[in-house]
């Protein structure tokens, strides 16, 4: 299949523009492709579930990557960065899960060009 030129949207689409623009390319109904969205987003949900691999890749595009944050415990007597001299209290946080989603050359590609 040959790389077609795209031309550049000026305006930011929304779901319907999406899903019709997406339909009207492919020869799919709009049902069809919101079908497909529908279930991408479910895969990715499946991916990054707690006991999910916490990694999916949308080959070329993007990246999506889980990292687990260690609790952090509570801090006294801590120079206050904001005014020098002056200490100050850092309470505890939680463990937590960060989500990163990471650009992959393709995309990179796009906005460069």
């Amino acid at each position: 299949m040959a790389a077609k030129k795209a031309a550049a949207i000026k305006d930011k689409y929304s779901k319907t523009q999406i899903l019709a623009d997406i339909s009207e390319n492919t020869g799919l109904s709009r049902k069809e492709v919101g079908a497909v969205l529908e279930e991408l987003g479910i895969l990715v949900e499946r991916h990054i579930k707690k006991r999910g691999c916490g990694e999916f890749t949308l080959p070329g595009l993007l990246k999506i990557v889980t990292r687990k944050k260690p609790a952090q415990k509570a801090k006294k007597g801590v120079p206050n960065p904001f005014k020098p001299g002056e200490l100050m209290d850092v309470p505890a946080k939680p463990a937590s899960i960060q989500v990163k989603v990471r650009p992959l050359k393709k995309l990179k590609e796009y906005a460069t060009t």
